[in-house]
């Protein structure tokens, strides 16, 4: 089911006493990676799906240390990466976000640290929350084979610890290439607070990323658009 049509289940989800967060949000983070990237002087880049990509996007737009996230498409042909095309669940696609960052600042495992505590369940197949459909998948999507290296590493790591309940099925792929998404999903969170999906599945975890990663929460996002 597209989430364009769920305003109204999520008006009356909104409002009962509480909100949905993904498995760990509510605890502790989940333990830190093991294995990790040294700092390197260029910025970085790794694209992360997991559900919605609003959500993806609008927690990691307040991380510190992240100069750039945009919404996208990643698994699929760029012919097909729109969006109404993707929605079908037919085009290889999932909705996945572009993270930038200064690795100077935080690491890449800092960074899937945060992803597997807030920002999705991560035992989820081929779903999050209300969203269902391949393109609404856990993927890892690396660039290098030390990113390769660090994301299978740290799922090895979280499974072996038995953080979850369930076994971690984000899947950890190459990456084919990243279609940005049309405009209007970009900064949707940021522009659209109130937004009875964004109250309810996603602001929470911008709460959580607060709460639980005080020291890598940033209060003014940066947004798609304008980079900082």
């Amino acid at each position: 089911m597209r989430r364009l049509a769920l305003v109204a289940t999520a008006l009356a989800l909104a409002a009962l006493p509480f909100s949905r967060l993904p498995a760990r949000a509510a605890e502790a983070p989940v333990p830190a990676p093991a294995l990790d990237l040294p700092a390197t002087p260029a910025p970085q880049t790794i694209v992360l799906s997991g559900g919605c990509f609003w959500g993806i996007q609008g927690v990691f737009e307040h991380v510190a240390g992240v100069t750039r996230a945009v919404s996208g498409y990643a698994g699929g042909a760029a012919d097909t990466a729109q969006y109404e095309t993707v929605s079908t669940g037919t085009t290889g696609h999932a909705e996945s976000v572009q993270i930038t960052y200064d690795p100077h600042r935080i690491t890449l495992g800092k960074l899937l640290q945060i992803f597997f505590t807030v920002a999705l369940d991560p035992t989820e197949v081929n779903r999050q929350g209300p969203d269902d459909g391949t393109q609404y998948r856990s993927e890892i999507w690396y660039s290098t084979p030390d990113q390769q290296r660090v994301a299978t590493a740290y799922i090895a790591q979280l499974d072996a610890s038995h953080v979850f309940a369930r076994p971690i099925a984000t899947r950890v792929d190459t990456l084919p290439g990243f279609y940005p998404a049309e405009a209007y999903h970009q900064d949707f969170l940021v522009h659209n607070p109130t937004y009875p999906y964004i109250a309810y599945n996603d602001i929470p975890k911008v709460e959580a990323l607060k709460k639980l990663f005080p020291t890598q929460y940033r209060e003014t996002p940066v947004l798609a658009g304008t980079g900082s």
